[in-house]
């Protein structure tokens, strides 16, 4: 026993008694209840609440305020979606799309169907113009309306020509659509009109069909001005 009170035996870790018989260890660290830490287990650190009573410490990462964890969905930590797109949006085409046709076997449709309409119209025209000059009236009219009336039947009912067929070519409707209205199918092939006017009308009908040969092979989906003129028609493989 020294002066004081202070016993060394009685404290010898040189510890400080306090009120309730708790002590306090060296380093200013206190015990809660007076109890000192279990074997490996870790004294809490300064500021750090304990676990309430029933809540279970967590584990690594945890989730930001206001942040609700998702449960039987894999998350991207980067914050895409690794899932491919959905159905449809994606190399999906419209109704009647396909493969545009290219211009050498669209020169070669339209001269197949020249051939087609051209030769009987020209025999026609032949027997009517011995007629008469009635008889060479009406087989000039019978040239320059033949290829319109062919080219407008067959787009119109078949969604193609015979020699567009031959080659393996279908004419689209603007849009996707079904088929291919009358007036539509006249707008693409209004430049044959250009025949009514002799030997000028002629020249004119060529250079319109060497500017659209050029618009053909310009576009990258080969529409031509007349495709275009008619509302966004379009020749694809069949």
């Amino acid at each position: 026993m020294t002066s004081g009170g202070y016993d060394p035996n009685q404290y010898p870790q040189g510890g400080q008694p306090y009120p309730g018989g708790q002590q306090y260890p060296q380093g200013g660290q206190q015990y809660p209840q007076g109890q000192p830490p279990q074997y490996g287990q870790q004294p809490p650190q300064y500021g750090q609440q304990p676990p309430q009573y029933g809540q279970q410490p967590q584990y690594g990462q945890q989730p930001q305020y206001g942040q609700q964890p998702q449960y039987g969905q894999p998350q991207d930590p980067y914050g895409q979606q690794p899932y491919p797109q959905q159905y449809g949006e994606v190399g999906q085409q419209g109704p009647g799309a396909g493969q545009p046709g290219e211009l050498l076997p669209r020169f070669g449709a339209r001269f197949i169907d020249g051939l087609i309409v051209g030769i009987p119209a020209y025999v026609i025209d032949l027997l009517l113009s011995k007629i008469g000059i009635v008889g060479s009236i009406l087989g000039f009219i019978v040239v320059i309306a033949a290829p319109i009336a062919y080219f407008v039947l067959m787009e119109t009912n078949m969604g193609t020509t015979l020699g567009k067929k031959i080659l393996g070519l279908r004419v689209v409707a603007p849009g996707g659509a079904a088929k291919i209205t009358p007036d539509v199918s006249l707008k693409r092939n209004l430049y044959l009109v250009a025949n009514i006017v002799p030997c000028i009308g002629q020249l004119v009908a060529i250079g319109l069909m060497i500017y659209i040969a050029v618009t053909i092979e310009q576009d990258p989906n080969k529409q031509g001005w007349h495709d275009k003129f008619a509302g966004g028609t379009q020749v694809v493989k069949a």
